[in-house]
């Protein structure tokens, strides 16, 4: 399978997707009976992530067309399959294991940092660049796994494990 062909799949896929996040979103109840301001309905943020869902979809679809008339590669060609499998490994540990096993604060900053030293870590790996990237990592974990908690415990009241 070429790439604009996996790229266009992959467009109807998650179109699909947005569209039945949009309809589940608008079709949640309402609860105009508890005086529920229709900002705060159930179904808005469903309604949103589906609708900009929807829209990257069209757009990816949209781009896969344009750039799909040039010679490319096949489908899964090149690429890191081991830094695939190590991502799959880190998203099952903070899913699995980390969660609810430490605060949720230091379980993502744990992902996180593992998540970008993995992916940015350098290909010379000298003493002090090796302690750059891991300080840039845990600094960048550190203030993602802030600024979700302060988002979903202040904005959105959510209790987080």
């Amino acid at each position: 399978m070429r790439m604009a062909q996996a790229d266009r799949v992959c467009a109807v896929v998650l179109a699909s997707l947005g569209l039945g996040m949009l309809a589940g979103g608008w079709t949640m109840d309402r609860l105009e009976i508890r005086n529920i301001h229709p900002a705060s309905i159930p179904g808005l943020v469903p309604i949103i992530l589906g609708a900009l869902m929807t829209l990257c979809a069209a757009l990816l679809f949209r781009s896969a067309g344009r750039e799909g008339r040039h010679g490319e590669e096949p489908f899964l060609t090149g690429g890191s399959w081991p830094r695939l499998l190590a991502t799959g490994a880190i998203c099952t540990i903070y899913a699995l294991v980390l969660v609810g096993w430490l605060p949720f604060f230091w379980s993502t900053a744990i992902f996180v940092t593992a998540f970008c030293a993995l992916f940015s870590w350098p290909s010379d790996a000298d003493g002090r660049a090796a302690a750059i990237t891991i300080a840039r990592s845990a600094a960048f974990g550190v203030l993602v796994a802030f600024c979700t908690a302060l988002l979903f415990e202040r904005v959105f009241l959510v209790r987080l494990p």
